[in-house]
């Protein structure tokens, strides 16, 4: 069975993309058997890294955790909100904190949006830092417009069928992906 792991992004109080991340958590079990892991980043608390995980004397227990997590995992799904066209700090700390974590490590991108535009900006800058750390990209996505409307705070989708067929594309691309590269 392969292992997907779920990076809850977003560390903000009233935050709105965690429910997508239980979506997600919920849709791999019932439809492809898999019990994913969440890395929620509110819940870890990183301090802010000054330098990536092999370089620190005493790293965060919290990062070691997330690299295990990362390394351990045959795939990697990113749901993020957008701030400002670009994706969380918090997110940015944690990649850029690890590094060979993420080389060949196929990884999927889910955005999420109180807008109507289901964050596409956040697809560019997140896609290039991964790029960029030569992570393998998921060449689909999965965008949500307006998630206040769209799920239900435990991760239910307010119209299933639609969010499963989306989530079918990203997930199908992702398990491939994490079969060729094992």
């Amino acid at each position: 069975m392969q292992k997907i792991t779920i990076i809850s992004s977003s560390v903000r109080q009233g935050r709105m993309s965690n429910r997508v991340a239980l979506y997600f958590k919920n849709y791999l079990k019932e439809n492809h058997q898999i019990n994913a892991g969440i890395i929620d980043l509110q819940e870890m608390s990183l301090p802010l890294l000054n330098e990536r995980l092999k370089y620190l004397e005493n790293p965060p227990t919290a990062l070691l955790r997330i690299s295990e997590e990362i390394k351990n995992a045959d795939g990697v799904l990113i749901v993020t909100p957008e701030y400002n066209g670009g994706y969380p700090a918090a997110l940015k700390n944690m990649i850029d904190g690890l590094g060979e974590e993420w080389y060949r490590k196929p990884v999927a991108i889910a955005t999420v949006s109180s807008g109507a535009f289901g964050a596409s900006q956040v697809l560019t800058s997140l896609g290039f830092t991964l790029w960029k750390l030569k992570a393998l990209l998921v060449p689909s996505f999965f965008q949500v417009a307006k998630v206040q409307e769209s799920f239900t705070e435990h991760g239910s989708p307010v119209d299933k069928s639609i969010s499963d067929k989306n989530a079918a594309n990203i997930i199908k691309e992702l398990l491939w992906l994490a079969t060729i590269t094992k």
